[in-house]
């Protein structure tokens, strides 16, 4: 059942609208996990996250008092450019293919059947089962639930390859733009290249990369890093460039904030200025997420570490480079560990996840559930 599950979720599109224009978005796959779970015995809610792309949110409710656990994860998807059948879930060596097999459809997978294999010796407390829309972009599926719904605690479903992750790293994406001034290739006298001032930009930036590198590093995740993603400019080929743009990417790590990246860009653009007084340029921070960490002797991921060991599964406790949904529920005061079945290829153009570690981490859940949640609050 839990690979058939998984295979029905990887053949609906849920590609994220906000990454890929036009792209279907998460309705269809939601009503498909509202479904399922109601046939499960949950009671379930489809939350609107944003227009037309829902969460779907299955309840399990005891009849004695117990704590809540929330097991969260993400039905949207990256786009699909480059593969051939992204949507035909194909099953090869013990690993299933297809777009979000990874990421992270099989943690998704594995935490609908651990709601429906604890459903019938349910005794206390509450578990929610959150299907979150909107994840690959602004998490508005993760802010929308914890608007509605909380827990004293919630495991998101990340591929981890059956590690517990406390802590990941967070991201700012930055905008810079030089104006320069447009002029027939020809005058150069006239002319004044945009483009070539962003590469003055791209200089320092390398240079502040490789200062990131070495500074010390969280022992989990690892140094801050940054990367150029989108540089734009230019009007033609004869044309001296007015303006240019460039986009890049900040993973930040704990004790960084939104603060100290704008200190940071602003630093970079004052010794810019500073050294070309004639030089047009500013930059700003489109968007940000914060860095999470929650404390490895909490009783969250002890409980759950010493549950998947008895799975078999190593089960150390680890951090994360990429950001999650984990951030969201920790600020709104659920601590959140990170655990999900291994694979490869999120993001790139062959994605699967291995099944037995699918298999691994639904059972894994299910006892943490019943034995965190039948504990008295």
């Amino acid at each position: 059942m839990l690979t058939e599950l998984l295979r029905e979720l990887v053949a609906i599109d849920s590609v994220n609208p906000d990454l890929v224009p036009g792209a279907k978005g998460e309705a269809e796959v939601a009503g498909h996990c509202a479904r399922w779970l109601s046939r499960a015995g949950l009671d379930v809610a489809l939350q609107e996250a944003a227009p037309g792309r829902p969460n779907a949110v299955g309840v399990l409710e005891g009849s004695a008092p117990g704590r809540t656990l929330m097991l969260c994860g993400h039905i949207d998807t990256v786009g699909v450019e480059g593969m051939a059948a992204p949507f035909t879930p194909e099953e090869r060596g013990g690993r299933l293919y297809g777009r979000g097999s990874q990421d992270m459809k099989g943690g998704v997978a594995a935490m609908m059947e651990a709601a429906r294999r604890v459903k019938d010796r349910w005794k206390a407390g509450r578990l929610i089962v959150a299907c979150v829309a909107d994840e690959e972009c602004e998490s508005l599926g993760a802010q929308a639930v914890v608007k509605t719904w909380t827990a004293d605690a919630a495991v998101v479903t990340e591929p981890t390859d059956l590690t517990v992750a406390v802590t990941h790293k967070g991201f700012a994406w930055m905008e810079v733009e030089t104006r320069g001034r447009a002029a027939h290739g020809s005058r150069p006298a006239e002319g004044r290249d945009a483009i070539l001032r962003i590469g003055r930009v791209l200089a320092r930036l390398e240079a502040l990369d490789a200062d990131l590198s070495r500074r010390p590093a969280d022992p989990l995740t690892g140094p801050p890093s940054l990367h150029a993603s989108m540089i734009s400019g230019g009007r033609e080929w004869s044309v001296y460039p007015d303006r240019a743009r460039l986009r890049y990417e900040r993973r930040t790590v704990v004790g960084e904030t939104d603060a100290s990246v704008d200190a940071e860009l602003e630093a970079l653009l004052a010794a810019l200025r500073a050294a070309d007084p004639e030089l047009e340029i500013e930059g700003r921070r489109v968007t940000s997420r914060p860095p999470y960490a929650l404390d490895p002797a909490h009783e969250l991921p002890a409980r759950l570490g010493a549950l998947a060991r008895a799975r078999g599964a190593a089960a150390p406790v680890a951090g994360m480079s990429f950001w999650t949904d984990a951030a969201i529920l920790g600020e709104a005061g659920i601590p959140s560990v990170l655990f999900g079945p291994g694979g490869a290829g999120l993001h790139s153009v062959e994605e699967y996840v291995t099944l037995a570690d699918v298999e691994t981490c639904a059972a894994v859940l299910a006892d943490l559930a019943v034995e965190y949640c039948g504990i008295k609050s």
